[in-house]
């Protein structure tokens, strides 16, 4: 019977493959029938509001999320990094602590959106910028996801070098058979490939079961954490001269370069503050995503100091300043290393390997997965988006290329995420000062709904905010031919903090001049079928009706009574799963 089985797979596969190679149409995805969109509209399943049995995230699934979004490489090296400015160990610490503030302040004011309606960022966005507009943003956001999976998959290389060299010493000296030009060595790129090869399958893992990839990285990296840190403190006997020293710079250059590494740490997580509703609308209640807003200062904080502990240690024990963990887990191979050496850097650098790829489905790869989805529903879902990240983030980009040689590209890199500030700012703004958190979710999905193609006001809003700090944008990406006046460099230090409440400001003041009123609705049109926060299909609630000429369902004209007893029914079970929440 199994080889009967395994017979019939076989040939469908074979069929599968035939049909994708001879015609090209069977690449397209149908539309679901359970797709809210009117009639016309393409949309397929991993757009929709999420089903019930897939809303899974309870608080520990949020808690375990940024536990692996924010216990990885970069964050260890960001407050060690940020004393080279001059600043203390003691300003570090603070900058990163605020910083995980500012990133935890607006990430919870935007998951609301996908806590309670179960809808993604894609979809979320269009309240504010419209149907078309909002593909601008989508674009903008994935495109930086694109190029972020490639550069952390890069960095990903290197547990694996550090791993294969524990085994086999030999393999540090590998022969180089590639040219200068090509940004990397032959070892380089074959620790490359393998570690794609290992991060490609976990790739595949539904978004309502990640939980159990992010318990597993949560278990075993703590531990390991904390075992380099105390180690290395008390080989150095101490933590350094470097964890005492006090700042360099004082007076008003201090309170600049302040503003200017709070900024930048900040804006390293800012693209999550956008489209947080990507994993939210998995959340079974709404106050289960509302853990983010400790968990995330305190996350970032401890892995930051754990970086500045280990950095003033490492220059006491080896006499050079070691910002990463793998260059401390290279000391301990360093001439071929003892035994016990190599054991410790082999399984060390392989927790940090997976810590580097449960970032990367948390922040890069499902995040373009969502976007791709949005525009192009007919030939992507989530699993064909991940696998189109793979490839083309991790292969056609040439990520070892970017990381080794284009300094410049990647500061613009790191700006351009800070630029994500005004899309979070306006979709803030707009779902809990403007909208009041009254969404008609079937208009979202609907390009001739209340809510139109072109949201002038947050497309105004956000081209305002933006022009100021272009200039600075220009001159960090080209320093040596672009000079700014110290007005707009200091603007541009501040680029997240300006950007996002600029935008809060200058969105409402314009709905306030010029209000929309026909997205001003009484109450929440929930997407049909289910209650907009509630865990049941809503029984015998009819599709909202059409408008006729603005052909909108379910807006301010439509049945009022149908959208409040909605609105009432998930209030009811909101109060319901509150109680119920457990641990996944």
């Amino acid at each position: 019977m199994e080889l009967r089985t395994l017979r019939k797979r076989g040939g469908d596969i074979r069929e599968k493959v035939h049909l994708r190679v001879t015609q090209p149409s069977s690449w397209l995805l149908p539309k679901q029938s359970s797709s809210i969109a009117p009639p016309g509209v393409w949309t397929n399943a991993d757009q929709d509001p999420v089903p019930e049995e897939k809303r899974t995230w309870t608080k520990w699934a949020f808690i375990t999320y940024w536990f692996s979004d924010l216990i990885t490489i970069s964050t260890w090296m960001q407050a060690s990094a940020i004393m080279t400015t001059g600043l203390s160990a003691t300003d570090a610490v603070l900058i990163v602590l605020a910083a995980g503030v500012c990133n935890a302040v607006p990430t919870v004011l935007n998951g609301a959106v996908g806590s309670a309606l179960h809808i993604p960022f894609p979809i979320a966005i269009r309240a504010s910028y419209g149907h078309r507009l909002a593909y601008v943003c989508v674009v903008a956001r994935g495109v930086l996801a694109l190029f972020w999976f490639g550069v952390q998959s890069a960095n990903g290389g290197g547990c694996v070098t550090a791993m294969v060299t524990a085994v086999w010493p030999g393999y540090a000296r590998l022969p180089n058979r590639l040219p200068e030009s090509a940004g990397t060595t032959s070892r380089d790129l074959l620790s490359y490939f393998i570690y794609w090869c290992v991060q490609f399958p976990l790739l595949l893992i539904p978004t309502h079961r990640l939980q159990r990839l992010f318990w597993v990285k949560t278990i075993l990296v703590p531990p390991m954490a904390l075992a380099m840190v105390i180690w290395i403190t008390v080989q150095a006997g101490g933590q350094g001269e470097f964890f005492y020293a006090p700042a360099t710079v004082s007076g008003s250059k201090r309170a600049w370069l302040w503003l200017s590494n709070l900024t930048s740490v900040t804006g390293g997580f800012s693209t999550l503050a956008v489209n947080i509703p990507d994993f939210s609308r998995f959340s079974k209640t709404r106050g289960a995503q509302l853990w983010q807003l400790p968990v995330i200062p305190v996350f970032k904080t401890v892995c930051g100091a754990f970086g500045i502990i280990s950095a003033s240690a490492a220059r006491q024990l080896y006499g050079t300043t070691y910002w990463s963990p793998l260059e401390i887990i290279a000391e301990w191979q360093a001439g071929g290393g003892s035994a016990g050496g190599r054991a410790a850097a082999f399984f060390a650098a392989a927790v940090w390997l997976l810590a580097q790829i449960s970032v990367n489905l948390s922040a890069n790869s499902i995040s373009f997965a969502n976007d791709v989805t949005t525009l192009a529903p007919r030939l992507f879902n989530i699993r064909r988006g991940v696998v189109f990240a793979a490839l083309v983030g991790g292969w056609a980009l040439c990520p070892w290329l970017v990381v080794s040689s284009a300094s410049a590209f990647l500061g613009f890199m790191a700006g351009a995420a800070s630029l994500m500030a005004p899309l979070a700012g306006v979709l803030c703004a707009d779902y809990w000062l403007v909208k009041r958190r009254r969404y008609d979710v079937p208009a979202l999905y609907d390009p001739g709904g209340i809510y139109g193609g072109w949201g002038w006001r947050a497309g105004g809003a956000t081209l305002v905010v933006l022009a100021p700090l272009l200039p600075g944008l220009a001159a960090k990406v080209a320093p040596r031919t672009v000079r700014v006046g110290a007005g707009v460099a200091n603007l541009f230090a501040v680029n997240w903090l300006y950007g996002f409440f600029a935008s809060i400001a200058l969105y409402c003041a314009l709905h306030y001049v010029a209000p929309d009123r026909k997205t001003r609705i009484p109450a929440v049109v929930p997407g049909y079928g289910f209650a907009d926060a509630g865990q049941t299909p809503l029984q015998g609630v009819p599709p909202p009706p059409d408008l006729g000429e603005s052909g909108s369902r379910g807006s301010a004209g439509s049945d009022d009574k149908t959208a409040a007893d909605a609105a009432h029914v998930s209030e009811e079970r909101e109060g319901a799963d509150t109680k119920a929440t457990g641990v996944v």
